[in-house]
């Protein structure tokens, strides 16, 4: 089923429930590898989202770049900037489109993961949400039709069980060295909590 601004702003609503709901996890996550504010991040954007949802066009690119906008308002994080570029990459691949095809999603998501490397300065492979990304970006474009969102689910559990016992070696988190062994990256954390939630009603 394609994906529409109603789809768009359901899943809106999902995600910015998903945040409140794991509001501390997020901080207590971030409070052990970093500076303990990634719930406070993820709420703030998700909040100034949700508040000019209604308003946001049929033009999906035009809509997301309403959403990226939002989110750099609200935070001035390292990773609100991340989440803010990856929308961004979005909105311009679907500039003008009133749709988005299941199977454009692979794409979409590669780039995102692209643009917030090369902002980031990250490597893939350091126990990053970019991690997470890539995971998703292959589950995608390898899913048959109709079970992308369980692939997608499946892919971020993955990701955090393949990275949780590896050392974080990028961003703040890697001063911590050997002790992050065994413990999830709060930034994939966050994209699970966001992935769960935009695929739930799939």
């Amino acid at each position: 089923m394609a994906i529409t601004r109603e789809t768009l702003l359901a899943a809106i609503d999902r995600i910015t429930a998903a945040m409140e709901r794991d509001f501390d996890m997020l901080n207590s996550a971030d409070g052990a590898l970093g500076d303990g504010d990634l719930g406070v991040t993820m709420t703030r954007g998700m909040r100034a989202i949700s508040e000019r949802k209604e308003a946001l066009p049929e033009d999906l690119g035009m809509a997301l770049l309403s959403c990226a906008k939002a989110f750099t308002e609200s935070s001035g994080s390292s990773y609100g900037t991340l989440m803010a570029t990856g929308l961004m990459s979005a909105a311009k691949a679907l500039r003008g489109q009133t749709e988005i095809a299941p199977e454009a999603m692979a794409d979409l998501i590669a780039g995102a993961r692209d643009k917030m490397q090369e902002r980031g300065k990250a490597e893939l492979g350091g126990k990053t949400v970019l991690d997470s990304l890539d995971a998703l970006a292959k589950a995608l474009a390898e899913a048959a039709p109709g079970a992308r969102a369980a692939a997608a689910s499946r892919a971020v559990d993955e990701a955090l069980d393949a990275f949780r016992d590896k050392p974080a070696t990028v961003g703040r988190a890697r001063i911590f060295g050997e002790k992050s062994i065994g413990m999830d990256d709060p930034g994939m954390l966050a994209m699970h909590s966001v992935v769960k939630a935009a695929v739930a009603a799939e």
